[in-house]
């Protein structure tokens, strides 16, 4: 095995998954999981061989979506022209080189581009330019489409897990071809920001997990190799930035993180959602504290009681502040002033512009971050600033910019309620850690005059009894789609998956898509669980975006995995 691969689970070897009678070879279809290797295309110009429209599983549910395109180096393959005048039949050749990869070492990367958890589109025609980058590096590019929140039709339901079921079957279809194609399949990385990087996330964490087989064995994924042997959808690195993952807490650690300094909109005084708002806040601390997290030191990180605000105390808070003051001090390290700072228009690709403001001296930047009161100090002897609590961070930094229920909506009405759509389409409700706040105060709600009865624990209770079309109910499918699920000795999944060795997780500090917590507790939970290289910042003055603290997103992810590779 090369510098990449997975971790070891509970017991078997790195590539050894769940034995499973329904072989990939001998599935009844009308789609073969051969790759040809005689369809082939090139591109003379940029030395690229390439070929399109691959359909990765036996059975599929969607043509539309479920195939792939792969992007190779020429030195990669020793090929020849067909009698068609167009295509090529191509032999890996495992000694061709481009820098420090040959056909047999190359990684293999896996773009998830997913935007809030919709459907990835595959490609339906060559384009240089947007895979030049990764190719002129010497790695293998595979474009896999991928169903979503937003692809399902009148007869067929892509909600999750339907979205990392597809990429965890074109992983297993390319180990199902390994022979016939180049890269190396021990060093799978893949890479996706927001939705793309939860699913890239997703997938990461659940290697092997039994909850997909199921669904894999539906669409006639991979299980098995020609001879018999099982097939791993385990990977071995994942870039994730501005992650929106952990969905069944989320509405808690929102309001914890965000929510209680808030008092506008659903959180205005008076309101059954301002009460909604304390009550899941409240919440979260608990069941922080069942994660049993802890820091480098081995120090048990824990929310306790404060004089003021929900929980604002306690050695997880410590260190929570301990993130945001490296956050910051990274971004004076990285800049010099005068620095001009460009909030963010809208979501990535809305074509949305931001607005952009200079400030001239570190002075005159510490004044507006403390515009509405002193959290932040600055030492200019050592370039360095102390953050003195959450509150000032946030009213300044991270104002909350979603309802109460920011994930899974009260009236099913956010993003994540489609995520998990049960049946055609309906949105549904997912969160039990949600759903058991409400029932113990929806008493108290309906005291408020905005309340309404359809908000009430019963509306989660039927959700929940629901089953899709796999006969797996919504328990089975949140854990499924629940990183924690798998890193966590809280939950039954631990240890029960194939974690990816490596990671590299960013995010922008500002965005209020989600809370700090979020990306903090991915971190812990993976050094926790054993995994030695999680490479993880908070980028200071960016928000829901590809952050980086210096250079560009492509780049840095090419030079991470180079790095990577080398050790």
């Amino acid at each position: 095995m090369t510098a990449f691969g997975v971790a070891e689970g509970a017991a078997g070897t790195a590539f050894a998954a769940t034995s499973s009678s329904n072989s990939a070879s001998t599935a009844s279809s009308a789609h073969s999981l051969e790759f040809d290797s005689t369809a082939w295309s090139y591109d003379a110009t940029n030395d690229v061989y390439y070929q399109i429209g691959k359909v990765y599983v036996a059975t599929p549910a969607s043509t539309d979506y479920e195939n792939l395109s792969i992007y190779v180096p020429g030195a990669y393959l020793t090929a020849t022209a067909n009698s068609d005048g167009t295509t090529y039949t191509a032999k890996l050749n495992r000694k061709g080189t481009v820098g420090q990869y040959s056909g047999s070492t190359a990684p293999i990367v896996i773009p998830v581009n997913t935007p809030g958890y919709a459907q990835q589109a595959p490609a339906t025609s060559y384009n240089y330019s947007s895979v030049s980058q990764y190719l002129a590096a010497g790695l293998v590019y595979v474009w896999p489409g991928l169903r979503g929140r937003d692809s399902s039709t009148s007869t067929r339901s892509d909600a999750a897990p339907w979205g990392v079921t597809d990429l965890k079957a074109a992983v297993r279809f390319l180990r199902y071809n390994e022979s016939v194609l180049p890269g190396s399949t021990d060093d799978i990385v893949l890479f996706g920001m927001s939705g793309g990087g939860a699913q890239d996330t997703v997938a990461g964490t659940s290697g092997d997990s039994p909850l997909y087989h199921p669904y894999l064995r539906t669409i006639g994924a991979a299980m098995e190799d020609a001879h018999g042997r099982p097939l791993s959808d385990a990977v071995a690195g994942v870039m994730a930035w501005c992650p929106i993952t952990n969905l069944q807490e989320a509405n808690l650690s929102y309001e914890w993180n965000m929510g209680q300094f808030s008092s506008t909109g659903t959180r205005a005084s008076g309101t059954w959602s301002s009460a909604y708002s304390a009550d899941l806040a409240k919440a979260w601390p608990k069941y922080l504290n069942r994660l049993g997290l802890r820091d480098e030191h081995g120090r048990r990180l824990e929310l306790t009681e404060s004089s003021s605000g929900t929980y604002l105390a306690g050695s997880y808070y410590d260190h929570l502040i301990e993130v945001i003051t490296t956050s910051l001090n990274n971004f004076l390290s990285d800049n010099t002033f005068p620095y001009t700072i460009t909030t963010q228009g809208g979501p990535p690709g809305s074509g949305q512009t931001g607005t952009s403001t200079t400030y001239e001296t570190v002075a005159d930047y510490f004044a507006y971050l403390n515009t509405a009161g002193t959290w932040a100090t600055y030492d200019a002897t050592t370039n360095t600033a102390t953050v003195s609590g959450l509150e000032g961070f946030v009213n300044s930094q991270k104002n909350a910019n979603k309802p109460v229920g920011a994930f899974d909506g009260y009236s099913r009405g956010q993003g994540e309620n489609s995520v998990f759509a049960m049946g055609l389409g309906a949105p549904s409700h997912f969160a039990p850690l949600t759903r058991d706040v409400v029932e113990a105060n929806e008493t108290t709600y309906a005291t408020h005059s905005d309340w309404d009865s359809a908000y009430g624990s019963a509306a989660y209770d039927s959700d929940f009894a629901k089953k899709d079309s796999v006969g797996k109910d919504m328990a089975w499918r949140a854990d499924a789609y629940n990183p924690l699920y798998f890193l966590s000795p809280a939950f039954a999944g631990y240890r029960q998956s194939r974690v990816a060795r490596h990671w590299r997780i960013r995010t922008g500090i500002m965005q209020g898509d989600t809370g700090n917590t979020t990306e903090i507790n991915l971190q812990l939970a993976l050094r926790n669980y054993g995994i030695r290289d999680v490479d993880f910042a908070t980028v200071w003055a960016m928000a829901h975006t590809m952050a980086e603290r210096t250079g560009d997103a492509t780049t840095n992810f090419i030079s991470w995995v180079e790095s990577v590779v080398k050790k």
